[in-house]
């Protein structure tokens, strides 16, 4: 048997040998993947930079962690952002490849797939079918600790993405590849609107925003990513067999973290002291439901705009 220590050797003296090194490569924690997790680092952009998001915090914190540490994991870890526009579902994205790979989002093992640009037409599912099983079946085998995000959920064609259900389960083989060792993010707005009733619902009530709880939206949500139209994931199987690891709810956004979003900004130009555009600034944005003015329509982004305009 093949020790990790002669098949690094194998490398060494036959360089040419790519046969074995995408075995090693299914099987070990590196490789060439450029993989090098910092856990801490992502813990720390995520309680640093994320504004008004305890849930997301918490719970890629605590998924992305117990995930990476199990050396031998039954499944990979499929994560579903979901949420309002400009709550730091993007940016959540970021630090996950920017802390997972010494090459960042740059790296040849993140993967990310648009709607809009990799599966533009309804009526070609069977064809996008094929290629994006072999997309993540190829980049599989070069790569066991690959990420793929796949954005603008509530634009996918239905069905697309069900092809994925055989990387995604703890009991399929794929044909040479450690499928099991691979990070999925699924990003979307479909939920949104549960999303927002229990925040709003809970600030009505007087509880502070922290007292939401994971439970109080988890299954609600996946109903309603499964049984929406414009949902990609809408009657997927992959929803009916739980594939899903968690689903994250990123919250809406009030005006103090609007702010602070602003003052992050303006720190990164060196103008940490304008108080002035911070107030005029949160003061200028859409805030909904009428009557109460709690949450930004747009989250934070289109704070740069704004920004521009009192600078």
């Amino acid at each position: 048997m093949l020790t990790t220590l002669s098949v690094q050797l194998l490398f060494l003296f036959n360089p040419v040998n790519s046969v074995l090194q995408q075995l090693y490569c299914t099987i070990a924690d590196s490789c060439n993947c450029d993989f090098k997790p910092n856990i801490k680092g992502l813990e720390w952009d995520l309680y640093r930079n994320l504004y008004g998001q305890h849930l997301v915090q918490d719970i890629v914190s605590e998924e992305v962690a117990k995930f990476l540490q199990n050396k031998n994991p039954d499944r990979p870890l499929v994560l579903s952002f979901n949420g309002p526009s400009g709550t730091g579902k993007t940016l959540v994205s970021s630090m996950l490849g920017n802390h997972l790979y010494g090459s960042a989002m740059s790296s040849p093992y993140v993967h990310q797939f648009v709607p809009t640009l990799h599966f533009p037409l309804p009526d070609r599912v069977k064809q996008y079918r094929e290629d994006l099983k072999s997309w993540v079946q190829g980049n599989l085998t070069e790569c066991a600790r690959s990420v793929f995000f796949f954005d603008e959920m509530e634009k996918m064609p239905p069905g697309v993405v069900d092809v994925l259900e055989p990387f995604l389960g703890p009991s399929h083989v794929v044909f040479r590849t450690n499928y099991r060792k691979a990070i999925y993010v699924f990003i979307g707005t479909t939920g949104e609107e549960v999303i927002t009733r229990v925040a709003l619902e809970n600030r009505q009530a007087g509880r502070d925003r922290e007292e939401i709880k994971l439970h109080d939206l988890q299954e609600a949500l996946a109903q309603t990513v499964h049984n929406s139209s414009t949902s990609g994931f809408f009657n997927s199987s992959i929803i009916q067999q739980r594939l899903i690891t968690r689903f994250v709810p990123f919250l809406p956004l009030c005006r103090h973290h609007v702010e602070r979003c602003v003052r992050s900004q303006l720190c990164s130009q060196g103008l940490c002291s304008r108080d002035d555009v911070v107030e005029a600034v949160g003061g200028a944005m859409t805030y909904t439901p009428f009557q109460g003015h709690y949450f930004s329509s747009t989250g934070c982004k289109a704070v740069t705009a704004k920004i521009n305009l009192f600078l």
